[in-house]
């Protein structure tokens, strides 16, 4: 790749209508002020962003867009402040900033940040307009991308939320310069994570290239960032509000999000929850024999070669514990928990019908290896 490649701007386009949007994928994206000034009227703008990423890149998002650094709101870092709190916290600014219907929310930070400014423009005056400003691996693969927006509530992960679409998407790269590096590995989960549901030669791709991956080579990340946004987009445009394929974009979260929830989102990153996530729906998977051992020991090697947790926190009392907070995730049906599960490497589907028994053994048995 020449240097002029490496600095190119890729696009690509959620199809959704009269409510498409384009994510913009480069390095510097940040201080184009003529690519933002195309989605951002500074006069009406608000950004929301965190004790994290303000002081690194607030500073440069309101010179390039020229903003009132006044109309922003920094909340606390972290997946236990995404919560009603801090949402209130947001609003009270933006009334004190006597932001209107014609203001644009900008979201710069990572999935937290993202998922709660969302939400607050699809409450704020029953509906604003947001663009989103992805910080972390992890939300510029998945999150920024598909309108979902919410808070979590003491019983259950993103329980409290909406369904709303960004006006844009910014993916600026150079902002993985400064992610630690743990934040990044648990974006790869999120990467990994398109491989087993929709594009085995990705995964096989990812096999291959995890070392220059996890090295941050330019050209790697590029690839990978924009496999993955495609294959977001694409599911997206197919089912928008996850009444059908959708759900299989939450591979290993009913798994992951339980453990978030037994931990009280202190003891993984929601990253790192969602690859052990994975591996437990892979290991079920083999267990119902829908994958062989071999296909699951290569996902095993490939997750604990990103870096992720293989092991269930200490904190997590028992596998009956984990089924009682799965049975609060959003896909339950009549009382029955719906898993994403694999038909084979690169081919998800979702379902209500396996062995209760099968899964029993299976929660008890990683509860028993910590």
């Amino acid at each position: 790749m020449s240097s002029a490649d490496a600095n190119a701007i890729s696009r690509l386009e959620v199809e959704l209508g009269a409510r498409s949007y384009p994510i913009y994928i480069g390095r510097g994206l940040l201080a184009d002020s003529e690519l933002l000034g195309k989605y951002v009227d500074a006069a009406s703008a608000f950004v929301v962003s965190n004790e994290t990423v303000a002081p690194l890149y607030l500073d440069q998002l309101v010179k390039t867009a020229g903003l009132d650094p006044a109309r922003s709101v920094v909340l606390a870092d972290g997946e236990q402040y995404k919560n009603i709190a801090s949402m209130q916290k947001i609003f009270d600014a933006m009334i004190a900033g006597q932001c209107d219907r014609g203001t644009t929310i900008l979201a710069l930070g990572g999935g937290v940040v993202g998922d709660m400014a969302g939400f607050a423009a699809a409450c704020y005056q029953r509906g604003v307009r947001f663009v989103q400003f992805p910080t972390t691996l992890l939300a510029q693969v998945d999150s920024s991308v598909g309108g979902k927006t919410g808070v979590n509530h003491p019983l259950g992960k993103n329980m409290i939320g909406a369904f709303h679409q960004p006006g844009a998407v910014f993916i600026d790269t150079n902002t993985l310069d400064t992610l630690a590096d743990r934040e990044y590995r648990a974006g790869i989960a999120e990467v990994i994570k398109y491989g087993f549901i929709r594009d085995r030669e990705f995964l096989q791709w990812l096999h291959e290239n995890m070392a220059r991956l996890l090295a941050r080579d330019p050209d790697a990340l590029r690839h990978a960032i924009m496999r993955s946004c495609a294959c977001k987009a694409a599911v997206v445009a197919d089912d928008e509000t996850e009444n059908g394929v959708r759900a299989i974009l939450n591979f290993g979260h009913t798994f992951g999000h339980a453990i978030e929830s037994a931990t009280a989102y202190s003891a993984l990153l929601h990253g790192e929850a969602v690859g052990l996530g994975m591996l437990m729906a892979l290991d079920f998977c083999k267990r119902c024999g829908l994958i062989d051992a071999h296909d699951f020991e290569s996902s095993r090697q490939l997750i604990e070669a990103a870096g992720l947790p293989v092991l269930l926190p200490h904190t997590v009392s028992s596998g009956k514990q984990l089924l009682r907070l799965m049975q609060h995730d959003k896909k339950v049906k009549r009382g029955r928990v719906r898993l994403v599960l694999l038909k084979s490497l690169g081919e998800a589907f979702i379902t209500g019908e396996y062995s209760d028994e099968l899964l029993e053994e299976l929660l008890e048995s990683y509860v028993s290896q910590v």
